[in-house]
C-alpha cells in the first residue's frame, strides 16, 4: 500500500479512529479505483522473483526482521492476505496498539494467544467469571498440556490476588495474568491498572520475570475501553460481537506490542487460526459504523436497565453504571470505562421456570446466544453458555438459575421496553 493510505493527521491535525475506518490502509489506485477494498479470494500470491519469495519467507517466519530493504509481502493466505492486514491495521489504531491479528473466532484467538507465550509447568492466573468457553478450555484444554488455571474472584483488591497467587506451588512460575472485564454474563469488574502492579509485585518471586497482562475486552472495546492504555500487555476480542455487529460473521483478534504479536501471529502460522478474506473484508465494512452502533446500543442500554431495576419481578440488573457511587467498583468504572455498553444480565423471578417463562414470551428479541449484533438478544446462561462451567463454581460466582442475559441492539428503544414489560406480566 502507498504511504498515503496511511497517513493519521490531516496537514498536523490527528484523525479520529471513526475517519480513519474509511481509508486506513487501503489505496484505491491499486485496485483499478474501487472505493472499498476487493475481497482477495486466493490461496497464494505470486512472486516477481525468486529471491523475493526467499525474503518474503524469511519475514513471514521470523527468521529475519523487517527493514527498508526487506518490506513483509504477501506469501499465501494462511500467513497474510491483503483483506486481513488492512483490518489488522485499522484495528490496532482504534486501540492505540502498535500490532494486531485476525483470527478465525474469538477463541481461536485466546487460544493461539495464549499457546504463544505459556509452556508446559506455567501457572495461568485468571479472574472470575469468565465466558463459560474460556472456563471450558482453561479446565479442560490447558490443564493436558500442563498449564495450571489459578482463578481469583475479586479483581480489585490487590492483597486478595497476591494471597491467591502465594498459594500457588513453589517453584510454578505464572507466566500470565488473564483477565476479563466487563465479565460475560454479570459486568464485575478487574482493575486493569492494578493487575499490571500485581504482575510486576508476582515478579520480584520468580527471578524478575513478569507475568503477561491478557485482558479480554469483548463488551467495552474498543470503543468504552482501552486496556493497552492502562497496562494491560495484549487485549484479546471475540469480533463476532460488538466490531462484527451484524451477527453474520464469526472472529476473534489480539492487539498490543509489535514483538508479542508477532509471537502470536507466528503461532497462528503454524496452527493455521487465520482468518478467512470474506470474513475479513465484513470486518473492515463493521468498523465503519462500529462508534454509531455500539453508542446507540449504550443508550437504549441504559434506558432499559433504568426501567428494569425499577421493577418488582426483576430483583437485581447487572449493569456496569449502577454500581453504588463511591464504592471501589464504581471507581474502577470511573477510571477504565467511557461507557457501560449494551450488555447486561438481570435475575428475574426466582427459579429457571420463571426465567424461561420469561423468554418464551419476550417478542422482539431473539432467543439466542452470542451479543453485539444489531438485533437484541436474550439468552439463558446457566443453560447455555455456561453449562459446561461444573453447577458449584457457577453457583459460586452467581450464574444462578433465574439469571438472564440481554444484549440490547438499536431497535426503537420504547419498543424494546414495551416488548420486555410484556414478558415480564407474564411471570
Amino acid at each position: 500500500m502507498s504511504e498515503q493510505s496511511y497517513k493519521k493527521d490531516l496537514q498536523g491535525k490527528e484523525l479520529s479512529p471513526e475517519t480513519l475506518m474509511m481509508s486506513y490502509g487501503y489505496d484505491p489506485k491499486l485496485s483499478e479505483g474501487s472505493i472499498k477494498p476487493p475481497v482477495f479470494l486466493t490461496s497464494t500470491f505470486v512472486f516477481k522473483t525468486a529471491q523475493e519469495g526467499k525474503d518474503f519467507f524469511n519475514l513471514v517466519s521470523g527468521r529475519t526482521q523487517t527493514s527498508e530493504n526487506h518490506k513483509q509481502g504477501l506469501v499465501y493466505s494462511r500467513f497474510n492476505h491483503p483483506n486481513s492486514e488492512i483490518v489488522e491495521d485499522r484495528l490496532a489504531l482504534y486501540e492505540g496498539a502498535e500490532s494486531a491479528a485476525l483470527f478465525s473466532s474469538g477463541m481461536s484467538a485466546i487460544t493461539t494467544c495464549l499457546m504463544a507465550v505459556l509452556q508446559p509447568g506455567d501457572v495461568l492466573l485468571h479472574s472470575q467469571p469468565l465466558y463459560g468457553g474460556t472456563e471450558t478450555l482453561f479446565l479442560n484444554t490447558l490443564a493436558r498440556f500442563g498449564i495450571t488455571s489459578v482463578p481469583f474472584q475479586n479483581g480489585y483488591e490487590q492483597e486478595s490476588i497476591l494471597d491467591v497467587a502465594k498459594r500457588i506451588e513453589k517453584g510454578k512460575k505464572v507466566a500470565a495474568i488473564y483477565i476479563e472485564t466487563p465479565s460475560n454474563p454479570l459486568n464485575t469488574l478487574v482493575d486493569i491498572e492494578l493487575i499490571s502492579q500485581v504482575a510486576k509485585q508476582i515478579s520480584t518471586n520468580q527471578n524478575g520475570q513478569i507475568p503477561l497482562v491478557i485482558c479480554d475486552n469483548t463488551l467495552l472495546g474498543p470503543v468504552f475501553q482501552k486496556p493497552l492504555s492502562l497496562g494491560a500487555d495484549l487485549s484479546v476480542y471475540s469480533l463476532t460481537k460488538y466490531v462484527g455487529g451484524h451477527s453474520d460473521l464469526v472472529a476473534g483478534a489480539v492487539v498490543g506490542r509489535q514483538e508479542l504479536v508477532k509471537k502470536v501471529k507466528a503461532q497462528r502460522n503454524a496452527i493455521g487460526t487465520q482468518l478467512d478474506p470474506h470474513s475479513s473484508w465484513m470486518l473492515g465494512r463493521s468498523l465503519e459504523t462500529l462508534q454509531l452502533r455500539m453508542e446507540r446500543a449504550n443508550e437504549s442500554a441504559k434506558i432499559l436497565a433504568e426501567y428494569l431495576h425499577q421493577h418488582p419481578k426483576v430483583s437485581k440488573v447487572h449493569f456496569p453504571a449502577f454500581f453504588p457511587e463511591g464504592s471501589v467498583e464504581h471507581q474502577v468504572y470511573q477510571k477504565q470505562c467511557t461507557g457501560a455498553g449494551s450488555t447486561f444480565s438481570i435475575n428475574v423471578g426466582s427459579n429457571e421456570a420463571d426465567a424461561f417463562r420469561f423468554l418464551d414470551n419476550l417478542a422482539i428479541f431473539k432467543l439466542a446466544v452470542s451479543l453485539g449484533g444489531t438485533e437484541s438478544l436474550a439468552s439463558h446462561p446457566a443453560s447455555t453458555t455456561h453449562s459446561g462451567v461444573a453447577q458449584k463454581v457457577r453457583e459460586h460466582i452467581g450464574i444462578s438459575d433465574n439469571l438472564v442475559r440481554l444484549s440490547i441492539g438499536i431497535e426503537n428503544v420504547n419498543d424494546l421496553k414495551y416488548a420486555l414489560e410484556l414478558a415480564l406480566e407474564a411471570i
